[in-house]
C-alpha cells in the first residue's frame, strides 16, 4: 500500500507543480508572466539540485515584509568559496585601506519644495527595518526559489546578463550594447589615467516595467580589457528593478561581475560563486526602502568600489563606508591589475512588446531636464587613483542611444561635484 501511495504522489507531482506555478504567478499577470503549462520532474530535479548548491544551510532565517527569506549563512560556507579559483582562498580579515577622502559627502536628502537639508535620506533595506541583522560570523543571503529559476530563459541563464555587443570596435568605446534591446544613458571616463576604483551617490526610484523580461537599473561599472573581444572584465553595483530576477517590481541592491565579456563567468549578486560577503547587515539582492517620490523627499545610496592596495581584492562599500564584501583578485585578468574605464548611469531592456518601444521607465521616468525632485540623478562622481585617493571625476563624456526615449545632462557644482540627471519614460509620440 505504501508503494502504491508513493507512486500515486509521484504521478500527481507535475499537476501539483502546474497549479502551484499558475497560482503563484497570477499576481504578476499585469507584467505578462509566462504561464508554465508544464514543468517536467527532470527539469524540476535539475533546478532543485542547483538551488541546493547556492542556497547554503542557514544558521538563522528572517522573513522580510516583502516576502523574501534572508538566510544567515556561516561566512566560510557562502557560495563564493565554491569557485575553483578560490579553493585555497582565505577570507580577508584585515579591513582594506579605505581611499583617502578629498571632502565629505554632500547631503543625502533634500526637500524638493523647500530645497533645504534634512536628515534620514539614506535608502536602506526592507528586511531589517526593525533592526534585524544576522549573527556575528554569518552573512545574509537572499534565498533563491524554484520560481526565480523558472522565470529565467533557462537554468544556464539564471542570474546572468546577456553577452555584450559593443557600440563600436573602438578601443575606447564605452561598454554599452546596441542592437539587442538594451538602451543606456551613461557618463564615462575618457582619459587614459590609471583607475583603481570609483564612487557615486545614486538616487533610488521605483521605475515601472512593462514586461517581465525587461529591467531598469542604475549603477557603476568598473571596467578593463577590450570592448571588441571576449576578455572584458567588469565589476558592477547599483540598484535594479527586475521582475524576471526577483519576482516583483521593487528596486533592489545588486552586484555583478564578469571576466570574459559576460559569456560564461560571473553573475548577479551571490547567484554563483565569486563575490565574498563580509557584512552581516546588508543583503545583496534585497529590496531598498524607502524610495524617492515625485516632488517629494529624495533618497539615494552611496556605492564605492575600489582595489585594496595591499592585497589587490576589489572591495565594495555601501552608504557611509560600510564594507559589504569583495571580489577576489583571482577572479580577474585585466582587473587583477587596474581598471581602464568607469561608467555611471542607467540601463533598460527594450524588448519592443507589440512591435513598439517599451514603456519601461529609466530612473524616475522623467527626462533629465525636469531636474531635482522629478528626474533621477547620480551625484558626486569620483575616481580612485594610484595613490588610493578619491577625487572628483574629470573629463567625463555622456552617451544616450535614443534621446527621444531616455536622455542625460551632466553638470558640476561645489556641493554635488560632477553629477548628472538622466532617464525617461520610454514609449511616447517622440519614441514610437
Amino acid at each position: 500500500m505504501g508503494r502504491k501511495k508513493g507512486f500515486f504522489h509521484l504521478l500527481l507531482l507535475p499537476l501539483i507543480l502546474f497549479i502551484f506555478c499558475t497560482k503563484s504567478l497570477a499576481q504578476y499577470s499585469t507584467l505578462n508572466y509566462t504561464k508554465y503549462t508544464q514543468v517536467s520532474s527532470l527539469r524540476l530535479a535539475r533546478i532543485q539540485k542547483h538551488l541546493d548548491k547556492i542556497n547554503k544551510p542557514p544558521v538563522f532565517t528572517f522573513q522580510s515584509p516583502d516576502g523574501d527569506f534572508i538566510d544567515c549563512v556561516h561566512k566560510r560556507k557562502q557560495p563564493a568559496l565554491d569557485h575553483p579559483l578560490l579553493k585555497n582562498h582565505k577570507i580577508q580579515r584585515v579591513p582594506p585601506e579605505m581611499p583617502k577622502m578629498i571632502k565629505t559627502d554632500a547631503v543625502r536628502e533634500r526637500n524638493s519644495s523647500e530645497n533645504e537639508r534634512l536628515r534620514g535620506g539614506i535608502a536602506w533595506q526592507m528586511w531589517h527595518q526593525k533592526g534585524q541583522k544576522c549573527p556575528k560570523g554569518t552573512v545574509p543571503i537572499r534565498r533563491s526559489t524554484v520560481h526565480d529559476v523558472l522565470r529565467a530563459k533557462s537554468l544556464y541563464h539564471f542570474g546572468k546578463k546577456q553577452s555584450k555587443i559593443p557600440l563600436s570596435a573602438r578601443v575606447d568605446a564605452p561598454d554599452v550594447q546596441t542592437g539587442n534591446g538594451h538602451e543606456h544613458a551613461i557618463a564615462y571616463t575618457t582619459s587614459s589615467q590609471e583607475i583603481y576604483g570609483a564612487k557615486a551617490t545614486i538616487n533610488v526610484w521605483n521605475p515601472s516595467i512593462q514586461v517581465v523580461n525587461e529591467f531598469s537599473l542604475s549603477q557603476i561599472w568598473v571596467l578593463s580589457g577590450s570592448f571588441d573581444g571576449s576578455d572584458l572584465n567588469s565589476i558592477e553595483a547599483g540598484w535594479q528593478v527586475s521582475p524576471e530576477l526577483y519576482g516583483d517590481s521593487r528596486p533592489r541592491l545588486f552586484t555583478y561581475w564578469t571576466s570574459d565579456a559576460y559569456q560564461a563567468t560571473g553573475c548577479y549578486n551571490l547567484l554563483c560563486s565569486g563575490f565574498i560577503q563580509t557584512n552581516n547587515r546588508i543583503a545583496i539582492g534585497a529590496a531598498i526602502n524607502p524610495v524617492s517620490l515625485l516632488n517629494g523627499n529624495q533618497y539615494d545610496i552611496s556605492i564605492l568600489i575600489w582595489k585594496d592596495p595591499k592585497l589587490g581584492n576589489w572591495w565594495m562599500g555601501f552608504g557611509d563606508n560600510t564594507l559589504v564584501g569583495y571580489w577576489p583578485t583571482e577572479l580577474f585578468t585585466h582587473l587583477a591589475d587596474q581598471a581602464t574605464m568607469v561608467e555611471w548611469g542607467g540601463e533598460v531592456v527594450n524588448s519592443r512588446p507589440n512591435n513598439e518601444h517599451t514603456t519601461t521607465q529609466m530612473g524616475s521616468g522623467h527626462f533629465a531636464e525636469d531636474g531635482f525632485g522629478k528626474a533621477s540623478y547620480i551625484r558626486n562622481l569620483e575616481i580612485v587613483d594610484s595613490d588610493n585617493s578619491l577625487s572628483s571625476a574629470q573629463d567625463i563624456s555622456t552617451l544616450a542611444e535614443n534621446t527621444n526615449c531616455y536622455n542625460i545632462k551632466s553638470s558640476y557644482n561645489n556641493e554635488w561635484g560632477t553629477h548628472f540627471y538622466y532617464g525617461g519614460p520610454g514609449k511616447s509620440p517622440n519614441c514610437p
